[in-house]
């Protein structure tokens, strides 16, 4: 039987995507994605919510996009796979770290606001993507693959 190892994400990113790059020097965004899930408490009959914190990587052009477009706040798609890496701290000890893998991104929400100045200069700047995708790779870790 087939296994399949799919994440799909849709959630507010809680700091600015943080860069850095491979020994290849492909770049690597590192984000840090909120969900929350509300639902109303039975026996008190109030509002209760939970957030979940999930660490998501992205590789190459999607990074790159990521990195020029989303910001703190920024609501945004994600679909991937889970991966758990081992790592040793500073203090020699093996941890270990689940992220997600994307290899799609869809950019939410609205877009950034034009200026109605009439500069020439935004009218020509580049739209935001609202959609990435990425071919699978796998990359390793240069530095010292202590996780965001």
């Amino acid at each position: 039987m087939a296994t399949l190892n799919k994440v799909t994400l849709i959630g507010y990113l809680g700091h600015d995507p943080e860069m850095r790059s491979t020994a290849a020097g492909d770049a690597v965004a590192h984000l840090a994605v909120a969900t929350t899930e509300t639902w109303k408490d039975k026996a008190s009959g109030e509002k209760k919510e939970a957030t979940e914190w999930h660490r998501v990587v992205l590789y190459r052009k999607l990074a790159e996009i990521a990195g020029q477009y989303l910001k703190k706040g920024s609501l945004v798609y994600l679909e991937g796979r889970l991966q758990t890496r081992k790592w040793t701290g500073k203090d020699d000890i093996d941890r270990y770290t689940t992220e997600i893998i994307a290899d799609d991104m869809r950019m939410l929400g609205a877009r950034p606001a034009t200026s109605d100045t009439g500069n020439e200069d935004n009218a020509s700047a580049p739209a935001a993507p609202q959609h990435a995708r990425q071919s699978h790779a796998r990359y390793e870790y240069e530095d010292d693959a202590i996780p965001f």
